[in-house]
């Protein structure tokens, strides 16, 4: 196993968010191979989001937490550089996709006051009544930096803030929201494993919630 590596820097690590609205192909599953990355986009006001989460929505496949997790650990036998290795692709390559960005203390989950404007808005998009009826996987990935163990760590801890911050802050119900750190695993540029577009978290609009009894 490679060296660990240095832990990540500076005062403010920016990780992109991806929300992601499931206009899956037929039969999309999880699975090792090539991906193209999402592209980055600037802020989006809560109506553009609300509209891009409005996609198609029909036939979306099972997701599960513990197969993307189990994906992820098993992909950590692959050794050497991280261009090196196999990548850790989820094919659900037609979500309809809006980039912004939320930052984090260093080395750390906690979410900089300076993001909750953005979580705001995407709360917002979540209560739309177009989509109270369905369900979202937050997926938390980081850079290359440190190593693999404590980044699949940092990476969890990451996704379960934003779902924290999105169930308690904002009041979108916790029955609607599933969080799963990758770690490193599925670096989005992996020619440049330390970049900053690797550091994100990936919001999956995973279908229908079903009915949801009164707390």
């Amino acid at each position: 196993m490679r060296a660990a590596k240095k832990q990540e820097t500076g005062s403010m690590i920016a990780s992109r968010i991806t929300l992601a609205l499931s206009a899956l192909c037929a039969g999309a599953v999880f699975a090792l191979g090539a991906s193209a990355p999402a592209a980055a986009q600037a802020f989006t006001p809560n109506s553009e989001i609300v509209q891009g989460l409005t996609a198609s929505v029909d036939d979306v496949p099972g997701v599960s937490v513990e197969a993307l997790r189990d994906l992820a650990k098993a992909h950590m036998q692959y050794q050497g550089p991280p261009e090196s290795r196999p990548p850790l692709a989820l094919q659900l390559d037609k979500l309809a996709q809006i980039n912004v960005e939320i930052e984090f203390d260093l080395n750390s989950a906690m979410v900089k006051p300076s993001s909750y404007q953005t979580l705001g808005s995407i709360a917002d998009a979540m209560h739309n009544p177009v989509l109270l009826g369905y369900k979202f996987l937050v997926v938390g990935n980081t850079d290359a930096t440190g190593t693999r163990e404590y980044n699949m760590k940092l990476s969890q801890e990451r996704a379960d803030a934003i779902a924290q911050a999105l169930t308690t802050t904002f009041r979108v119900d916790p029955r609607r929201i599933q969080a799963v750190g990758l770690g490193e695993e599925a670096l989005q540029d992996a020619k440049h494993p330390d970049a900053a577009i690797n550091r994100r978290v990936q919001i999956f609009n995973i279908g229908r919630a079903g009915p949801l009894p009164q707390q």
